[in-house]
């Protein structure tokens, strides 16, 4: 059913935007600021351009800042801030694809950057990274993601700002009081989980996620305990996702829930996680590198540390990939050369550093990856050595198929949260996740050979 489901939606979608692209054939439509298709215009390189964040809300100051530092250093051109919650922003580009009212550039990660590609409503980069001062100084497999992750026609649609990492954050105040070591394993990981939980005392050992966001941080824990480190079986059109030592691993996973988390969980997204873990006495959280600001900001930098996902007992460590954070332009944009002025100064040493280390994230800019703040935030520090040291395997996620956002957020987040009350069992939910994998990879392949 949620097939079925999923594919009478991608339907509408298409005839939705064949009927726009339609009129934009006939010349009836295409505003420069409408649906994905239209060629929009270079511009005067000055005036006004509307920049979309991606993650509104948790990343605003710091692009405020650098719109600042932007708008002072090009008195012609005026930037519109418009900030969006990561939950709503790719339904939000879909919706004005579809009828209107892209901005010039906004934040496009490599999860939702096939969507959008595949609706024509990117600028292709490469020409304009060419020719830039930008070139040569950009993190090549960050370059590599995320042209990779454009569909399959090998183009540049989005310019990385930051990688991300999956991160093991937990209390070491809390952690030396119960006289445990640090949660370096999935063994460690699981006995400090019981042993912090005092519900009657509403202390728990962990805080897992249960509402937007939470399949990828299931992944995450599937993977890290199975040891699977390939998405795909050898063919490379079926997904792994439910291996039996998946299954086994998200059974115990999710058999967390309510037994030493809170309750809360079931609909928490990241930043009510995050915030309840900064205000509370839970032991764990699973989060990534983005929120450690807000830790230090809630609890200084001697109540908690930041580690690599657990490893196996052997030692291996198996991690899901992240995706890698970008700006793209908008194809429709009436301002192309003012957005990528725009794209070229957000992206340059001194302003990707100050992101990044507003964000605890790894910076695309090759300097700014060298500057000093890296080496105090321990976090970004051992998740970049961890990347490097030859104890990580990173199973990439699909990034490249248009359909992988839906199918892991919108299409399953529910039955997930029904798996942790209960109602579906693990092996019920993996099989649909790998009915509409298997799906959308045959397609993908037969389109693209």
């Amino acid at each position: 059913m949620m097939i079925s489901n999923r594919r009478s939606r991608r339907t509408v979608t298409t005839v939705a935007l064949g009927s726009v692209l339609a009129l934009a054939a006939t010349g009836c439509g295409d505003d420069g600021s409408g649906a994905g298709g239209g060629k929009g215009a270079e511009g005067s390189g000055t005036g006004k351009i509307v920049f979309w964040d991606n993650n509104g809300g948790v990343r605003t100051d710091a692009w405020k800042a650098i719109i600042a530092d932007f708008e002072k250093a090009n008195p012609k051109i005026d930037v519109e801030y418009v900030g969006i919650p990561a939950t709503d922003y790719q339904s939000k580009v879909d919706t004005a694809i579809q009828g209107g009212g892209l901005p010039d550039v906004g934040g496009v990660g490599a999860a939702m950057l096939a969507g959008f590609a595949a609706q024509n409503a990117l600028e292709p980069l490469d020409d304009r990274l060419a020719k830039s001062s930008l070139n040569g100084k950009l993190n090549k497999d960050m370059v590599t993601s995320v042209r990779s992750a454009g569909g399959g026609d090998g183009k540049l649609y989005s310019v990385p700002t930051s990688a991300n990492n999956g991160v093991l954050y937990y209390r070491t105040d809390l952690f030396e009081k119960a006289g445990l070591d640090e949660p370096a394993t999935w063994d460690a990981f699981y006995e400090a989980a019981e042993k912090l939980t005092d519900a009657r005392k509403n202390e728990f050992g962990y805080t897992i996620r249960g509402g937007a966001g939470s399949i990828a941080q299931a992944l995450d824990a599937m993977y890290g305990q199975s040891g699977i480190t390939s998405f795909w079986d050898a063919s490379g059109e079926k997904t792994t996702v439910n291996d039996p030592r998946n299954v086994k691993a998200l059974e115990k996973y999710a058999g967390l829930f309510k037994k030493v988390t809170p309750a809360a969980d079931l609909n928490n997204d990241f930043t009510k996680m995050v915030a309840q873990w900064d205000s509370g006495t839970i032991g764990m959280l699973n989060h990534n590198l983005g929120s450690y600001q807000d830790h230090v900001k809630a609890l200084g930098t001697d109540k908690f540390r930041g580690i690599p996902q657990p490893t196996l007992a052997d030692g291996k460590r198996v991690q899901v990939s992240n995706p890698v954070d970008g700006i793209g332009l908008f194809k429709n944009s009436k301002n192309k050369e003012a957005a990528w002025k725009f794209i070229e100064f957000a992206t340059s040493h001194a302003q990707n550093s100050t992101f990044n280390e507003a964000a605890g994230q790894v910076p695309a800019n090759n300097d700014a990856a060298k500057d000093a703040w890296i080496a105090k935030a321990e976090p970004t520090k051992l998740a970049a050595a961890a990347l490097t040291d030859g104890s990580t395997t990173i199973v990439q996620l699909p990034y490249y198929l248009p359909d992988w956002n839906t199918i892991s957020k919108a299409d399953n987040e529910p039955n997930f949260q029904k798996v942790l009350n209960g109602d579906m069992t693990a092996e019920e939910f993996l099989d649909t996740v790998a009915g509409q994998l298997n799906e959308a990879q045959a397609e993908w392949r037969q389109r693209n050979g």
